[in-house]
């Protein structure tokens, strides 16, 4: 994750222009991935829709935001381990080893008698997934040639697509149905289907003896890594435990952990928002802990307090996947014309205007399906926000540290969706220990939320204006 992928060193059989990742020799590996990928982003989009009905069942409302910040904290670790293994010694093993990890959670998860086993096992998936994400783009970097890449990168972004079209809704109906433990054990079936296709040709990314030799295990790296997730789980752990003294004990030990890991971690200048790259990182994760922190609790809002069924709150996630698609789409056609800062202030704009909508959806007298049309806003500035970030950081990035930008700022993303979603569940138990209603921690998640929104605009100010020329 944090070094360019090695080149194989493998024959091809066809090398002519017109050759796609459909042809013979990539065709089992392009639908295996696929197939792959479907696992995470279903079971991504389905579990905040089908979430308040767990916790009515299993009780512990106290563990909501857990559900989000367990699977989120894995992912970082299974991401990075997976990276360097995949690195070292080509990613079939991971890639086992991540399947297995990624269905044991989902066994866990449909068995689970109790919130905390539920937890638990939102922890084993996102370690899975991690694992298998990392190895999925390890797999593009390894095993198709440069022609082939951007467009078996498009396939796998569009992948997503179909997730968040059904997902949400397929899940409702799923659980309203047969009940929402069939959500995740219905996918232990599926899965494995694409492991058959590709495992086989996994086998064959095996780097060369030189190429293996020449790779060296990051373990400062690593170590951070993982201080980083214990500090921030510290950290969220002492925002929710009642003992004064022991929450201070967390608090200080979290952020002594982890604020010096993250600064490893990130490129120079990240903690202080250099311009350029460093704020272009800092942005992103601020716009990924707003807007997925008020996504968590928008299916707690419409079914808990307004009494919607799953299947309205899962066409509400659906409608922010249609428009954030719609929003990257739109970067693309703007971005040749107009400024990086703008679009990214433009979009977080938007975002601030569609949690303003889901959180009006908290007085009675607002009709409630109006958090379908709001968080569709939301999505589409999110579409136009994340994606000229992105586009940012590779153009800021140094041509020889792309791949360690690029990883640097998925950290940041999900570090920022993981914390967005513990606070906004420190706050749902705080008002659940305190004996107010839901509405009003909610309420407090989406102020909050806002006011991050401000500070992501704070830090986009020092995104460059245009394309850089020359990038360092």
């Amino acid at each position: 994750m944090s070094r360019p992928l090695p080149r194989l060193e493998y024959k091809e059989k066809d090398t002519s222009i017109s050759e796609s990742v459909w042809s013979t020799n990539y065709r089992q590996l392009t639908l295996g991935l696929i197939l792959i990928i479907l696992g995470p982003a279903f079971e991504t989009l389905a579990v905040a829709t089908i979430l308040p009905k767990i916790v009515a069942d299993l009780g512990g409302l106290s563990f909501y935001g857990w559900s989000f910040s367990a699977y989120l904290l894995a992912v970082l670790v299974g991401l990075i381990l997976a990276g360097d293994e995949a690195d070292q010694r080509g990613p079939a093993l991971p890639f086992i080893i991540g399947v297995a990890s990624f269905v044991l959670g989902l066994i866990l998860a449909g068995t689970a008698p109790s919130m905390i086993v539920f937890v638990l096992s939102r922890a084993v998936q996102g370690f899975g997934a991690g694992i298998l994400v990392s190895v999925i783009y390890a797999c593009v970097g390894q095993g198709y040639p440069e022609r082939l890449k951007p467009q078996m990168v498009a396939i796998l972004a569009s992948a997503w697509v179909v997730p968040g079209l059904i997902g949400p809704a397929l899940a409702g109906i799923i659980s309203d149905i047969f009940g929402w433990r069939w959500v995740f054990l219905g996918l232990v079936f599926i899965l494995p289907l694409g492991i058959g296709l590709v495992l086989p040709a996994l086998k064959k990314l095996t780097l060369s003896k030189k190429v293996r030799e020449a790779r060296t295990f990051d373990v400062h790296r690593l170590l951070a890594t993982a201080g980083l997730v214990a500090g921030a789980g510290m950290t969220l752990t002492g925002l929710q435990v009642q003992s004064v003294p022991l929450a201070l004990v967390l608090l200080l030990c979290g952020l002594a952990i982890g604020i010096p890991s993250l600064r490893y971690v990130l490129p120079p200048g990240t903690l202080r928002v250099k311009a350029g790259l460093p704020a272009a990182i800092v942005t992103i994760g601020l716009l990924s802990l707003a807007f997925f922190g008020g996504e968590a609790f928008l299916p707690l809002t419409l079914i808990s307090i307004r009494g919607q069924n799953t299947i309205i709150a899962g066409i509400a996630l659906t409608a922010a996947t249609l428009s954030w698609t719609s929003g990257s789409w739109l970067q693309a056609n703007l971005a040749p014309k107009h400024g990086r800062r703008m679009l990214v202030l433009v979009g977080l704009l938007i975002v601030a205007v569609g949690i303003a909508g889901i959180a009006i959806i908290l007085i009675p007298a607002i009709p409630a399906l109006i958090a379908i049309v709001a968080w569709g806003v939301g999505g589409l500035g999110m579409g136009l926000a994340y994606s000229t970030i992105s586009l940012v950081v590779l153009e800021t990035a140094p041509k020889d540290q792309v791949g360690s930008a690029s990883a640097s700022m998925e950290l940041s993303s999900v570090l920022g969706t993981a914390l967005g979603t513990g606070l906004g569940g420190v706050i749902i138990a705080f008002a659940a220990g305190t004996g107010r209603s839901p509405s009003w921690g909610i309420a407090v998640i989406d102020i909050l939320v806002i006011a991050v929104i401000g500070l992501a605009c704070l830090a986009a100010i020092r995104l460059p204006g245009r394309t850089p020329q020359n990038p360092a």
